[in-house]
């Protein structure tokens, strides 16, 4: 299997699971103060939406590279 079969594979895979959830989130975390021992820190939760588009576009390039005929040398 060449390296084009595999990234055709992975954009396939990527395309789907951004069709099927849309989004995701991670947390951030950020120091705001150091007062002598004591430290407070804030966690954020950042979310990123993933557009449609994106999605069907990972799944048409993954299907061409997957399709796409072998070249001849």
């Amino acid at each position: 299997m060449n390296s084009r079969k595999i990234a055709g594979i992975a954009l396939l895979v990527a395309g789907v699971l951004g069709l099927l959830y849309g989004s995701f989130s991670y947390t951030k975390d950020s120091h705001m103060a150091q007062l002598g021992n004591l430290e407070m820190t804030v966690r954020d939760t950042e979310t990123v939406n993933i557009p449609r588009w994106i999605g069907i576009a990972a799944l048409v390039a993954g299907g061409f590279l997957l399709f796409l005929p072998a070249r001849k040398s």
